[in-house]
């Protein structure tokens, strides 16, 4: 089904105007939203998404229904992955949490608009080059096996993107504000705000490297493609400090995705089959293989995602991993005060950090072995206790 001019001026605008409503209501001014506020817009946000594929389903029909569900659902399951790195980045950059928003708005714009390009590219691809499916399906197939790695969002690590950005862009050592540049020493340099979202948006570009051929290999129809990949992006901030604290529960999540992309992946292979044209594979004519349906594609990605959730929520181990990486994680944000100084919500980062550590103490022995360089662990623990303890004393002499 064509979709008119009319149809795709309308939502290119209905999205920029979501993006241009986020950032003057929600982003213009630093602020850490809260558990409630978080809710509600990711909500609101999810909720516009299912409207919006209601009217698809609705005008265009249950095929493109179908696709642009299928659609919604993976590349949204993708963008959650993509919050484990932008997460890691961010503590790289020790990135004040009152400044994140907009560090995170800037991710989510930059990487629509590279999608975007990445998907005309890809549909100009397709028309042309029918073998272009097999190039699609070999990426993911490899992007499958690379999440399969152990450890694939290790904290300690930092991505290539990160390694360059500080290496060749050096930077002042403090924030200003959210100012992308500062005076020091009476000269104009760069601040890590810079820095940082040059990472996030080198980044966003190697996410979108596998994101489109998995959305290609469910719909070739590229107003879904565009609409769907647009719609996973709308509220990833929100979502992003929803389940901040419970990004490392879902320890299951690379594995579950492993297994999205590569059914995809042979979805792609198998397409491939049906329409080749490669004259070294069955003399240039077409295999007949069996092509797997939309719905099934839906029906097999909802079920590995709701398998891989409940199997990471419910997991001992994955309860274990949660309480000693968030234990790290908020002593570490409560030590930097360049990163929180609302006392308010210092202490509710503090109070957290307790309850991990009760968490930790009632672990069994080993899932105990889960946490890294002990030693330096435990003296970051009794840093954040001193300074806590310091805190109330002058908070009492005040």
């Amino acid at each position: 089904m064509e979709v008119s001019s009319l149809v795709w001026t309308l939502t290119i605008a209905g999205i920029v105007g979501l993006l241009a409503f986020d950032f003057f209501f929600h982003v213009r001014k630093a602020h850490t939203p809260s558990l409630k506020e978080s809710a509600i817009w990711s909500s609101i946000y999810v909720g516009i998404a299912l409207i919006f594929g209601l009217g698809v389903l609705m005008f265009g029909g249950t095929t493109m229904g179908t696709e642009y569900f299928a659609g919604y659902v993976t590349e949204k399951a993708l963008s959650v992955d993509n919050l484990f790195v932008f997460l890691i980045i961010m503590a790289s950059f020790k990135v004040p949490r009152a400044d994140q928003q907009k560090v995170l708005l800037f991710g989510i714009v930059f990487s629509l608009i590279a999608r975007t390009a990445f998907i005309f590219l890809g549909a100009a691809l397709i028309n042309s080059f029918a073998w272009v499916f097999y190039i699609f399906g070999l990426i993911l197939l490899i992007t499958a096996g690379n999440l399969l790695k152990p450890d694939s969002h290790d904290d300690d690590s930092e991505g290539l993107v990160v390694r360059l950005a500080k290496r060749f862009l050096p930077a002042s050592a403090h924030y200003d504000g959210d100012k992308l540049f500062t005076m020091e020493n009476g000269k104009r340099v760069l601040t890590p705000m810079l820095l940082v979202m040059v990472a996030i948006g080198g980044t966003d570009l190697l996410f979108a490297l596998d994101s489109i051929p998995a959305i290609f290999g469910l719909t070739q129809n590229v107003f879904i493609v565009f609409t769907a990949t647009a719609f996973s992006l709308m509220g990833l901030r929100q979502l992003f400090f929803l389940i901040d604290g419970l990004l490392d529960r879902l320890i299951f999540l690379s594995y579950g995705l492993a297994a999205i992309l590569g059914f995809i992946g042979v979805k792609l292979i198998l397409h491939a089959l049906h329409e080749n044209n490669l004259p070294f594979i069955n003399d240039g004519e077409p295999v007949n293989v069996v092509e797997v349906s939309t719905g099934v594609s839906l029906t097999v990605i909802l079920g590995v995602l709701g398998v891989t959730i409940l199997a990471s929520i419910f997991s001992p181990k994955g309860k274990a991993k949660n309480a000693v990486s968030g234990a790290r994680r908020h002593a570490v944000e409560y030590l930097d005060l360049n990163y929180e100084t609302d006392i308010l919500e210092r202490d509710r980062i503090f109070a957290k950090m307790v309850r991990e550590e009760d968490q930790i103490r009632k672990l069994p022995e080993k899932y105990k072995r889960l946490v890294r360089n002990e030693t330096e662990f435990m003296d970051l623990l009794r840093s954040a206790h001193a300074e806590h303890d310091k805190a109330q004393v002058r908070a009492a002499d005040s």
